[in-house]
């Protein structure tokens, strides 16, 4: 088995590659390998070149148009996991998106469709408050962890949009500071319930190996349930994958983000994920609970 996430130097998807790494897959049997992040996980997927991905609920459909082909085993964590930090020496208090205004944000083109939603839903127009959202693109190194970073240290940005690891370096670095914290409540309410992160396979892969697919679930049960009681065990993994500053955050990262690590799916997170999809035009119709989750392996996902 092949398993790979949708961003390798993250706190989003680290479940699944920590399942890998803590012997969790192995302990269910499955000969399974951490493949790092490859150029595009969603298509590596389709054609066969990794078995599971760990990333945000669309990655299944980014793979399958319609959600066609694959499905969500279970849920790596719970609602929306982006932060928009800002420039430290910039006035504002946590939570008020108005600070936005005027400003440059740096954002790569898929998660920047998330933060155009939670602007717009938080009554900001981009041309009438003059805010510019920006794709800087820098990681020459292949760790997209500080592009928001030196996007502010270069001037090309006062702000960017990305994952707890980044807000959480640009905090550290004493560069920027956190504004919105989607998951715990900052910005607009609907906003949490735009994706969430999730285990994604094939419907080739279910139906072919069902055993395998029940015990990758399994998998990431039991890797919640130690990283929730234990949350230094993503130290270890970090120091196999990470460099060595991001390696040093992640167990603060894990043990911050403890309380969302739940395998459950329920309908309304499916409703606002398809709703969201719609809104950004990567989904042209509705689509039921069952086209979108593997139903038949719920009831692994309480141990």
């Amino acid at each position: 088995m092949r398993v790979t996430v949708s961003d390798t130097v993250s706190p989003s998807y680290f479940v699944a590659t920590a399942a890998v790494e803590l012997g969790f897959f192995k302990s269910e049997g499955l000969d399974a390998e951490f493949v790092p992040t490859p150029a595009e996980a969603s298509q590596s997927l389709r054609d066969g070149s990794v078995d599971f991905v760990g990333g945000s609920a669309y990655t299944g459909l980014r793979a399958f148009p319609g959600w066609r082909g694959g499905k969500l085993l279970c849920a790596l964590s719970q609602y929306t996991y982006w932060f928009l930090a800002i420039r430290a020496d910039i006035p504002a208090e946590q939570g008020d998106v108005s600070a936005v205004k005027g400003l440059r944000i740096s954002a790569s083109r898929g998660p920047g469709q998330a933060l155009r939603k939670v602007l717009e839903d938080s009554g900001i127009d981009l041309d009438r408050d003059n805010v510019k959202i920006v794709d800087t693109g820098h990681a020459p190194d292949g760790n997209w962890a500080w592009d928001g970073i030196r996007a502010i240290e270069s001037g090309e940005a006062d702000a960017y949009w990305g994952n707890g690891m980044r807000a959480d370096l640009g905090v550290k670095r004493g560069v920027a500071k956190l504004l919105l914290d989607i998951r715990r409540g900052d910005g607009p309410s609907v906003a949490r319930s735009y994706t969430f992160p999730a285990l994604v396979t094939t419907d080739r892969l279910i139906e072919e190996t069902p055993d395998a697919a029940a015990g990758a679930v399994r998998a990431i049960v039991k890797t919640q349930q130690a990283l929730r009681s234990d949350p230094s065990l993503a130290t270890q993994v970090g120091q196999r994958l990470f460099p060595p500053t991001e390696a040093e955050l992640i167990a603060g990262q894990i043990a911050r983000d403890a309380e969302f690590y739940e395998p459950i799916i329920t309908e309304a997170m499916v409703d606002g994920a398809a709703t969201f999809a719609q809104r950004v035009g990567m989904l042209d119709r509705s689509v039921t609970f069952d086209e979108v989750v593997a139903t038949q392996f719920r009831d692994l996902w309480r141990p």
